[in-house]
């Protein structure tokens, strides 16, 4: 999987420094935006451990990010650095016990198989006392040690997902340069030539999807924890297709693809709503747009006049 070259990262640098310089000089609103952003980049970001690495497509990506944010509300409002593991536990137990059945399929009926355990995850918490009802329910946030005004909450939780976002996309930076990393990625371009070098594809397969389903449980703890509020619809499988189109339009083979994808998303759905009363169309013709003339995504965009290496 590609990273960033070193410019890429100096702009994906500047780009995190000018967010977290937003409590300056941004409204409470654009912060809130900008934190919805970013936590659905850290969900992108986990579901592209298992599409642009291993080449699996998962449609039970929003059954994990729903199961960390729910975690946070079964739990109560213990202090955040009990929570935050607990929901990225429950994920990752809950990863490890469909990865080994899920696994045993592959293609088209792989991506069937995660949508059935997506949707059993979905309908465990969708209109039952579990889930507080199809209309959702507000919950206390967990402490975070320190107290934080009502005017003051913006900043703090755009700070808290940047800080998370950068320290998850650092160390998956580091696993893809590791041998795991490099064998992730092996089974993506061949797997029969993985299996034929010794590798035991599916445990490899299996540490991905149960990684995967670690991080949307990050990823899901961290909306809850921004947003005070869990729904059953954060695990209904859309949101796993959305998270889809964010790599598609960041770019499959980029690490750093999902996060130019989510913001691209953000910025399309609020372009859409401003432009028309039928955002949902804009959107449509805009992705359209990106498969034909966007093949490689937004990250493996280059200028027209631009020559290749």
């Amino acid at each position: 999987m590609i990273v960033a070259s070193r410019p890429g990262q100096c702009v994906l640098g500047a780009a995190a420094l000018g967010i977290a310089t937003m409590p300056l000089w941004a409204s409470a609103w654009h912060m809130q935006l900008v934190s919805a952003a970013l936590v659905a980049a850290l969900f992108a970001l986990s579901l592209q451990v298992l599409v642009g690495a291993t080449g699996l497509v998962s449609l039970a990506q929003a059954g994990f990010f729903g199961l960390g944010a729910y975690t946070v509300h079964l739990l109560g409002s213990p202090p955040v650095w009990i929570t935050l593991p607990a929901a990225m536990l429950a994920a990752g137990v809950a990863a490890l016990l469909i990865g080994p059945l899920a696994l045993r399929t592959k293609g088209f009926f792989f991506l069937m198989t995660t949508l059935a355990f997506g949707q059993m995850l979905f309908f465990a918490f969708h209109d039952t006392p579990l889930g507080g009802g199809t209309d959702g329910l507000f919950i206390v946030r967990p402490s975070l040690g320190f107290t934080v005004s009502r005017a003051g909450r913006p900043a703090v939780f755009l700070l808290l997902n940047l800080g998370v976002l950068a320290i998850v996309y650092g160390g998956l930076c580091w696993l893809m340069s590791t041998m795991l990393g490099h064998a992730l990625q092996g089974i993506r371009s061949n797997e029969n030539r993985m299996a034929a070098l010794g590798h035991n594809v599916q445990r490899l397969k299996l540490i991905a999807f149960v990684l995967a389903g670690a991080l949307a449980g990050l990823a899901g703890h961290m909306s809850a924890l921004t947003d005070a509020f869990v729904s059953p619809d954060l695990l209904g499988w859309h949101r796993s297709a959305e998270a889809l189109l964010m790599i598609l339009l960041g770019g499959i083979g980029a690490l750093h693809g999902p996060i130019l994808g989510a913001f691209a998303l953000v910025a399309i759905q609020e372009a859409g709503s401003l432009l028309s009363d039928r955002p949902r169309l804009v959107e449509g013709v805009v992705f359209l747009a990106a498969v034909l003339f966007l093949r490689q995504g937004i990250a493996g965009w280059r200028l027209p006049w631009r020559t290749r290496p």
